[in-house]
C-alpha cells in the first residue's frame, strides 16, 4: 500500500509539471489532454481522478485555448466523463469539476454536432452525461449542485434560439437553436426547445418553493443574468418569475442574525440582477414593477425583522443595575457591601487617599520590596477575580475622597481670599514703605513652605526628567517633492469630496470679493480650488528674480516641482470631464490671468529702478489657455454650443491664437455652426475683441463654404465690404442693380449658465 501511495505522488508531481508547461504553451494542450485521458479514468485512484477532473475543467475553461481546438478536443473527452459518472462517485471535488466541465462542453459539442450530423455516438454519450447529471442533481451536496445550475443554464441557453449577427458567417454566431437548420438529422428543433422550457422551469423553480436555500437562490440569480441578456424569448418570464421571489418570506422563524444575513444576502443579489436589467435596457416594458419590486423589498424586510428588532425580551438573569427591592423580587442575591474607613483628620497623603482597609499589617506593608516581575504574576490572577460589584463601591469611594477634600481646599482657599480682602479694606489709608528686599525674603520663604508642603505630598512619586524629542533628518529635494504631490493630491481629494454646490451666501461673498476673497474662508469646493490655483500662481511669485547660476537651476527645479506640477495636474483633472468641471478652468485662468499682469508690474517697476537692463517674466495664461482648449476641442459636437460660448466669455482675455483655435472648429461640417455662433457672441458682447473676431470671421467665411450662409448674415451687419458685390441683372436691355436681399436679423445663441 506504501508503493502505490508512493506512485500517485509521483504520478500527480509529474501531471503537475504538464500542467505548468501548457499554462506557459497553450498549443501543447491537445497532447497532454489525449495523455491524462488513461490515467485519470474511473479505474484511476481518487486523487489521480480529484486531479484530472481539475485539469479538464480548467481547460475548456481557458481563454488561452482556441475554440476551434476546443471542439476537436471535447468529443474524445465525454466518454472518460460518462464513466467517471457512472461510478458511485462521492468527492464533492471531482463531481463538481466534472459538471462544470459538462457545462463547457455542451456548447462546443452542440456545435460540433451541427457542423457534423453523421456523429450519433457523440451526441448520444452528451446526453447520456445530460440526462446523468439531470437525474442526480437533486441529491448532489451543495458545492455540486450549484455546478448543476451553472450547467442547466447553458442547455437552455443553447437549446433557445439566439439572435444572428451575421448570416453570412454562420461560424461567427452564438451556439444557439438559430444555427441548426431545419432538416437537421440528429437534432429536432421542437423536441429541443421543448427540453429548454422544461429546463427552465426547473431552474426557476426554487423562487417557488416554500424554503429556499441562499446559497442556491443567489447561484440561480447569477445565473439568470446572461440569460436575460442573450435571449430575449424566455427574458420577460425570467424577469416575471423573479418578481414574484420575496426572500423574506421564504425563510423560517426564528429569525436568527445568521436568517438575517441570509435573507439580505438574496435581496442584494435580486437587486443587483434586476438593477443591471434596468442599466442596460432603459426603456424595457417591465422597468416600472422592477422599481416598485426593489422597493417592495425594503418593506417586507422591514415587516418580517419588526418583532425580532423593536421587542425585547424578559433578562434571564439580574443584572449588576438593579436597586435591592428588585434583586428581592427576582431571587437575586445583594452584592457585599464594602467597609470604607473614615480620613484621619488633617493633611491626606496620597497613601491614605487610596487606602481602603483597616488592617494594620496591610497597609503598613512596603510593596516596593517586592521584584517587579513578582508583582506582575500576583496582580494579574487577582485581577482575574476581583467582584464587579466590589470594584465598583472602591472606585466610588476613592471619587468621593477625592471629591470631598478638593471642595475643603476650595472652601479654606475662599476664605483666606474673604480674609485677606476684609483686612485690606480695614488698612485701607495705611500705606507701609515699599522695600525690594522684604518683598524677596517673603516671596523666598513662602515658596520654601510651598515646596516643603508640596514634598510631604509627593514624596511616592518618582519625578523624571524632561524628555526632548530628537530633531528631525532635513528633508532632500527629491522627498519635499514627494511631501508636496502627496499634499496636492489629498487637497484634489478634498475637492471630490467638497459639496460642489456652496451655500448662497458663499457663493454671493465670493462673487463680491472677486481676487481678494481668502482662499480658506469656506470649507466648499470653490475655496478648495482657489487654494490650489493659488498654490500654482502665486506661490513662485518673486523666485524668477533670484541670483543666477546654481540658484537659478535650484529655482527652476523647485519652481517645476510645485506649480508645474500642480498645473498639470489641474489640466488632467479638468480634461477627465470637463462639462462638469469648466468652472474649476475658468478660475484658474483667472488667476493665472491675474498673476501674469502682477508679475508683468513688478518687471517694470524693477526695469525702471535698473535702467536698460530688463528682466524676463514667464507668463502662463496664454500656454494653458491654448491646452485647455485644444485638450477640450475635439471632443465638442454641435450641442455643446453653451460650453463653448461659456468658456470664450468668462475668461480674462480672448487672444488670436484662441479665436484660430475656434475657427478650426468649422473644418468640420457638422461643427461650422458651432464655431461661427461662438464667434458672433465674441463679436456682440466682447468689443475689445471684436475685430479679431470679425478677421477669424472673416477667414472662415472665405475658406470654409460651408460655413458662408450662417458666417454671410453676421458679415452683413458688422463688415459689409467684405462680402463679394451682387451680380447685376439686365431688365430691358439695361443694366441694373439688383435688388438687395433682406437683411436677416442676426440673435446671439441664448445661453443659460
Amino acid at each position: 500500500m506504501a508503493q502505490s501511495t508512493d506512485q500517485v505522488v509521483d504520478q500527480v508531481a509529474q501531471l503537475n509539471a504538464a500542467r505548468n508547461l501548457v499554462l506557459g504553451d497553450a498549443a501543447l494542450y491537445p497532447r497532454i489532454v489525449s495523455g491524462i485521458l488513461p490515467i485519470v479514468g474511473a479505474n484511476a485512484r481518487l486523487e489521480l481522478r480529484r486531479w484530472g477532473a481539475d485539469f479538464l475543467a480548467e481547460t475548456f475553461a481557458s481563454p488561452m485555448l482556441p475554440t476551434a481546438q476546443k471542439q476537436q478536443l471535447a468529443p474524445g473527452v465525454l466518454q472518460t466523463i460518462q464513466e467517471i459518472l457512472g461510478l458511485p462517485e462521492t468527492d464533492t471535488a471531482v463531481l463538481s469539476s466534472l459538471v462544470q466541465t459538462s457545462a463547457s462542453l455542451y456548447p462546443l459539442i452542440f456545435r460540433h454536432i451541427v457542423n457534423h450530423p453523421e456523429d450519433n455516438k457523440t451526441w448520444e454519450t452528451m446526453n447520456a452525461i445530460k440526462q446523468d447529471i439531470l437525474r442526480k442533481m437533486d441529491s448532489f451536496p451543495c458545492p455540486v449542485k450549484i455546478c448543476c445550475i451553472k450547467f442547466l443554464q447553458r442547455v437552455v441557453q443553447v437549446q433557445t434560439p439566439g439572435l444572428i449577427a451575421d448570416p453570412r458567417r454562420p461560424d461567427q454566431n452564438e451556439t444557439s437553436l438559430a444555427v441548426v437548420p431545419r432538416t437537421h438529422a440528429l437534432l429536432a428543433i421542437p423536441h429541443l426547445e421543448a427540453e429548454s422550457s422544461g429546463l427552465l422551469d426547473r431552474l426557476l423553480g426554487v423562487f417557488q418553493e416554500e424554503t429556499s436555500d441562499p446559497l442556491i437562490v443567489n447561484a440561480t440569480l447569477n445565473c439568470l443574468a446572461p440569460l436575460i441578456r442573450t435571449r430575449q424569448s424566455i427574458a420577460n418570464k425570467i424577469i416575471l418569475t423573479v418578481l414574484e421571489f420575496y426572500p423574506a418570506k421564504h425563510v423560517l422563524p426564528p429569525f436568527t442574525p445568521a436568517v438575517l444575513v441570509s435573507v439580505k444576502s438574496m435581496e442584494r443579489t435580486a437587486r443587483a440582477l434586476l438593477v443591471n436589467v434596468m442599466k442596460k435596457n432603459p426603456s424595457h416594458p417591465l422597468v416600472g414593477k422592477m422599481q416598485m419590486y426593489i422597493e417592495r423589498l425594503m418593506q417586507s424586510r422591514l415587516e418580517v425583522t419588526d418583532d425580532a428588532s423593536r421587542k425585547r425580551g424578559l433578562p434571564l438573569e439580574p443584572t449588576d443595575g438593579l436597586d435591592n427591592a428588585k434583586r428581592a423580587r427576582l431571587d437575586a442575591l445583594t452584592p457585599p457591601l464594602l467597609n470604607i474607613p473614615h480620613l484621619p483628620p488633617g493633611p491626606t497623603s496620597f497613601n491614605q487617599l487610596f487606602t481602603l482597609t483597616q488592617d494594620v499589617g496591610l497597609s503598613s506593608f512596603d510593596v516596593k520590596q517586592l521584584p517587579p516581575d513578582l508583582v506582575v504574576k500576583i496582580t494579574v490572577p487577582l485581577l482575574s477575580q476581583v467582584n464587579q460589584s466590589m470594584l465598583t463601591q472602591a472606585v466610588d469611594a476613592i471619587r468621593n475622597r477625592y471629591q470631598t477634600i478638593t471642595k475643603e481646599q476650595n472652601l479654606k482657599r475662599q476664605q483666606q481670599l474673604a480674609a485677606a480682602a476684609a483686612a485690606a479694606d480695614e488698612d485701607d489709608d495705611y500705606e507701609p514703605d515699599y522695600d525690594p528686599m522684604d518683598v524677596g525674603e517673603n516671596i523666598s520663604e513662602e515658596a520654601t513652605t510651598v515646596a516643603a508642603e508640596v514634598a510631604d505630598l509627593q514624596h511616592d512619586l518618582v519625578s523624571l526628567g524632561p524628555f526632548v524629542l530628537p530633531q528631525p533628518p532635513p528633508l532632500t529635494e527629491e522627498e519635499a517633492g514627494d511631501v508636496g504631490r502627496s499634499a496636492v493630491a489629498r487637497v484634489f481629494g478634498m475637492i471630490d469630496a467638497a459639496d460642489s454646490t456652496p451655500s448662497p451666501a458663499q457663493s454671493k461673498s465670493q462673487q463680491q470679493l472677486g481676487f481678494s476673497r481668502l482662499a480658506g474662508s469656506t470649507f466648499d469646493r470653490d475655496a478648495w480650488v482657489v487654494l490650489l490655483t493659488r498654490l500654482a500662481t502665486r506661490s513662485p511669485a518673486g523666485l524668477e528674480s533670484g541670483d543666477k547660476g546654481k540658484g537659478e537651476s535650484t529655482l527652476s527645479r523647485r519652481q517645476t516641482t510645485i506649480s508645474d506640477s500642480i498645473r498639470e495636474t489641474l489640466y488632467r483633472y479638468i480634461l477627465e470631464d470637463f462639462r462638469a468641471r469648466l468652472n474649476i478652468g475658468i478660475i484658474w485662468l483667472n488667476e493665472e490671468w491675474y498673476n501674469d499682469r502682477v508679475r508683468m508690474k513688478e518687471a517694470a517697476s524693477e526695469r525702471d529702478d535698473q535702467g536698460d537692463e530688463e528682466p524676463t517674466v514667464a507668463l502662463y495664461y496664454d500656454t494653458w489657455a491654448l491646452r485647455l482648449l485644444d485638450g477640450f476641442l475635439p471632443y465638442l459636437d454641435s450641442r455643446d454650443i453653451k460650453v463653448l460660448v461659456r468658456f470664450l466669455s468668462e475668461i480674462p482675455e480672448v487672444t488670436i491664437p484662441i479665436t484660430r483655435r475656434v475657427a478650426s472648429l468649422a473644418k468640420d461640417p457638422e461643427r461650422v455652426n458651432l464655431c461661427v455662433q461662438a464667434l458672433m457672441y465674441l463679436i456682440m458682447f466682447r468689443p475689445p475683441a471684436r475685430e479679431m473676431c470679425l478677421n477669424t470671421l472673416e477667414d472662415v467665411y472665405q475658406t470654409y463654404e460651408e460655413s458662408r450662409p450662417a458666417a454671410g448674415k453676421i458679415l452683413a451687419k458688422w463688415r459689409p465690404q467684405a462680402l463679394p458685390t451682387p451680380v447685376e441683372t439686365v431688365t430691358n436691355g439695361a443694366a441694373e442693380p439688383a435688388p438687395a436681399a433682406p437683411q436677416a436679423e442676426v440673435q446671439a445663441p441664448v445661453i443659460s449658465m
